[in-house]
């Protein structure tokens, strides 16, 4: 049982590695994307911000609130569109901002906020890469390590969980060690 342990923990430690380096790479791209939407909320309220401008003073909140407070039913939905959008621009800029940091700072908020359907187009568009700097590769260094020595845990922990139930001694590598 030794020799497949032995053999199954270099295999995770390896893809752990593997794996962890690619993250980098894929956060890059999950920024562009973030970025390109950014950019393109951005450029569906200059029309917005020109009329805001010319009769708002410049406040695009004043033109929200004009439209919001209209009887008319189209005004009044087109007013809640634009506030959207700004709501949406605030949104990404803090996005953005929350990924202006370093790799396992926006690995840790892509995990705990990333939003679902960019990261879904992000990874059905990823070409993986393994990014060479120091900082993936003490990245993918840790992450690897880490997932590693999470498989040793689980692996002699069930051991010694199905060598307690079997009341067998446990197994001992021919050379004393386990």
């Amino acid at each position: 049982m030794w020799v497949v342990r032995a053999f199954l923990d270099r295999v995770v430690l390896l893809l752990g590695v593997v794996v962890a380096g690619c993250i980098p790479s894929f956060i890059v791209q999950y920024r562009q994307r973030l970025d390109g939407r950014l950019e393109q909320v951005l450029t569906d309220l200059v029309p917005f911000q020109a009329i805001a401008d010319r009769e708002h003073n410049g406040s695009l909140a004043e033109l929200i609130s004009h439209h919001l407070q209209s009887n008319d039913p189209t005004f009044h939905q087109e007013g809640a569109a634009i506030q959207t959008l700004v709501q949406s621009a605030d949104q990404l800029r803090a996005m953005v901002q929350a990924l202006n940091t370093d790799l396992a700072h926006q690995f840790s908020y892509l995990i705990a906020h990333s939003d679902k359907t960019l990261l879904r187009n992000t990874w059905d568009a990823y070409h993986p890469a393994f990014t060479l700097d120091l900082q993936g590769v003490l990245f993918a260094l840790a992450l690897g390590v880490s997932l590693w020595g999470l498989f040793l845990v689980i692996w002699f922990a069930l051991a010694w969980l199905l060598g307690s139930i079997a009341g067998a001694p446990p197994t001992r590598h021919p050379s004393g060690l386990r």
